[in-house]
């Protein structure tokens, strides 16, 4: 695979679940509300995309080692997949309660962070447990943070 085209995937996979995850967990703690959560998502597809798609660009400019189109390639992959990735997060918000479509949401991003990571390590000729037991557990900081953080605003009725 291509390093730009590996840049924009590999980025916008981990930044779309942790980010998602983390906003729908902390959101959903702190109002249980599915329209704020529906919200956050789409903000998430939407702002964060265009964000993380800028700071690689910007990032593969200052590297100063890419052509135009390699750094618009790993730009353009890095938008598509964070907002593609993202947006599979509406799915159950939609469909199911509030409560349950955390759950799916959390296992079907936990799923895809498992994946990455594992070929990724198989790719580097790592252990997999390693590195997929590292990613998930930062995974899991990040949702508990922001559970707690959530908990939080929700009592002190900001």
């Amino acid at each position: 695979m291509k390093h730009w085209l590996r840049i924009g995937i590999s980025f916008g996979l981990t930044s779309a679940v942790i980010t998602t995850l983390g906003l729908m967990v902390g959101l959903h703690s702190g109002t249980h509300s599915k329209i704020v959560v529906l919200a956050g998502i789409l903000t998430i597809a939407i702002a964060d995309a265009f964000s993380d798609a800028l700071g690689i660009h910007i990032s593969e400019e200052a590297d100063n080692t890419h052509t135009a189109k390699q750094i618009w390639g790993a730009t353009i992959a890095t938008f598509l997949t964070k907002f593609l990735v993202a947006m599979t997060f509406v799915v159950p918000v939609l469909l199911l309660s509030l409560s349950t479509a955390i759950v799916v949401n959390l296992i079907w991003g936990m799923s895809i962070l498992s994946v990455l990571s594992y070929i990724i390590a198989k790719s580097q000729g790592e252990p997999p447990w390693k590195v997929v037991g590292e990613h998930l557990l930062i995974a899991i900081v990040v949702i508990a943070v922001t559970h707690w953080v959530g908990d939080w605003i929700g009592t002190i009725g900001v």
